[in-house]
C-alpha cells in the first residue's frame, strides 16, 4: 500500500470493527476478558483489532511509528519514541473497553495520525451507532460526511463533563458541578463537537485516547490544551487535560482550573 486516504482508513476501521469487535459485543466470553491493572479490562477483541489496525497502517506507511494501546501495555518503550518521531499513528482498537464489556453502545475505535507534535487527521468510528467522524488539519471535521460547524456555547449556563468519577459534582471555581462524561474520548469529543457537552476534563492524556478527537474538536472551533494556556501535545502526558468547545469558554475553564489547587494535579 502507498498511503491510505480518509475514506480508506475509515473503511479500515469499520471492517476491523464488523470482523473482529461487534461480533464480540454481549457475547464475550469470561476467559476473553482480562485485566491489565486492577479495573483497567483489555479483551480479546481489543488485542484482535490492534494487531489488524496496526499491521494495515504498518503496510501502509513502513517508516512511520506505530503507537497502538496494547502495544504499549506490553512495551512501555514504545511511547517514549513518540517524543522524536516525525511521523507516527496512534491506535486505540476499542475506546471505552469497559463500556464495552459492560454492553454500552458507547464505545469506539479510533486512529489518529501525527507529523512531530501535530495531530493531522483524526478518524473515529463508533460501530454500534454506525457513526463516523473525520478531521483533518485545515480541512475540516465530518460526522458522517457532514460538516460539522462550530456552535455557540451560552457562557450563563455552561455544561462541564469528566471521567473521573471522584471529581463527580464537584466545582471548578463558580462553573457548574461537574456531571459524568461517556466515558469514552471517542464518544466525549464527539458530543462536545455537537454541543451536548461545553467542556471536558480530563485526568489521563494518553495520545490514543485523545488525538484524534482533539483534532475533532479545534477543527470546528474548539480548544484542547493545559491549565498553564499551552495546547495539546500528543506526546505530552501532562494532566489535567482540557477540552472546551471555543476559545472562550478555554480560557474561563482553564483560569478557574489554575486557581483552585484541587484541580492542579
Amino acid at each position: 500500500m502507498d498511503g491510505v486516504d480518509n475514506d480508506q482508513l475509515l473503511a479500515l476501521l469499520q471492517e476491523v470493527a464488523a470482523e473482529i469487535v461487534t461480533p464480540r459485543f454481549r457475547s464475550l466470553a469470561a476467559h476473553e476478558v482480562m485485566e491489565k491493572n486492577p479495573g483497567d479490562l483489555v479483551t480479546v477483541a481489543d488485542r484482535e483489532s490492534e494487531l489488524a489496525i496496526a499491521a494495515r497502517l504498518q503496510d501502509a506507511y513502513p517508516d512511520a511509528l506505530i503507537v497502538g494501546e496494547e502495544a504499549v501495555s506490553a512495551d512501555p518503550s514504545i511511547l517514549q519514541k513518540t517524543a522524536d518521531a516525525d511521523h507516527w499513528f496512534t491506535v486505540d482498537p476499542i475506546d471505552g473497553t469497559k463500556n464495552f464489556v459492560n454492553g454500552s453502545p458507547d464505545h469506539a475505535l479510533m486512529v489518529a495520525e501525527m507529523h512531530g507534535s501535530q495531530v493531522v487527521r483524526g478518524v473515529i468510528w463508533q460501530p454500534e451507532y454506525k457513526t463516523a467522524y473525520v478531521a483533518e488539519r485545515g480541512a475540516g471535521a465530518f460526522r458522517n460526511g457532514d460538516r460539522l460547524q462550530p456552535i455557540a456555547r451560552a457562557q450563563d449556563s455552561l455544561s462541564g463533563h469528566t471521567s473521573r468519577r471522584s471529581l463527580l459534582n464537584e466545582r471548578i471555581g463558580d462553573l457548574p458541578p461537574l456531571a459524568l462524561s461517556w466515558v469514552c474520548c471517542g464518544v466525549d469529543y464527539p458530543h462536545l463537537a455537537l454541543g451536548d457537552a461545553d467542556f471536558l476534563l480530563y485526568g489521563g492524556s494518553m495520545p490514543w485516547d485523545h488525538a484524534p478527537g482533539s483534532l475533532l474538536l479545534t477543527e470546528t472551533g474548539g480548544v484542547v490544551g493545559y491549565a498553564d494556556g499551552f495546547d495539546y501535545d500528543p506526546t505530552s502526558l501532562q494532566t489535567p487535560l482540557l477540552a472546551a468547545g471555543d476559545d472562550e469558554t478555554f480560557a474561563r475553564v482553564r483560569r478557574a482550573l489554575a486557581d483552585d489547587s484541587a484541580f492542579s494535579a
